[in-house]
């Protein structure tokens, strides 16, 4: 089954080992901290530190599940730039491949939030003429998204001419 997401003779590029940061600080820190806080309120507010009790239970199986989670979902990710297309790869439970073909580019797009801005990480989307297709590709350095960014213009408009 897993040489249905291998294209062969070629090698995955994989995410920087910064957006494995990124998601353990967004899975691990905000939602158990969210949860203590609301911990508090309720004990405080209703008295039924029971309650508490369980919803703070919850936040500490979030601290422990969520290192393996992040990191297997940080290793799905990956990409190829072939001939013809682009392959994108992702996913633990469900996984997906996705083929552009660099002629059906319309758009290529690079983004950084806040969050990644303060990891020094961008993503790169890429659109096709169908509004229902497209792709996106987190967890790059900047350096990284602005050479695939340029080269799948390039591919893009070269492909495209030919048409």
């Amino acid at each position: 089954m897993e040489e249905l997401f291998a294209p062969p003779a070629y090698e995955w590029k994989r995410l920087s080992p910064k957006y494995r940061s990124m998601q353990m600080l967004t899975n691990m820190v905000i939602p158990p901290a969210l949860l203590t806080i609301a911990a508090v309120i309720v004990g405080v507010t209703s008295g039924k530190w029971w309650i508490s009790g369980l919803i703070w239970a919850v936040a500490v199986v979030i601290v422990i599940i969520s290192p393996p989670l992040v990191t297997r979902s940080w290793r799905s990710w990956g990409y190829v730039e072939r001939e013809d297309d682009l392959y994108i790869t992702h996913g633990i439970m469900s996984r997906s491949l996705i083929a552009v073909p660099y002629g059906r580019m319309q758009l290529v797009e690079v983004e950084s939030g806040p969050l990644e801005r303060a990891f020094g990480l961008a993503s790169v989307s890429l659109k096709t003429a169908s509004p229902e297709t497209g792709a996106r590709i987190p967890g790059l350095t900047p350096e990284e998204a602005t050479r695939l960014r340029d080269r799948l213009t390039e591919l893009g408009e070269a492909h495209a001419s030919g048409l």
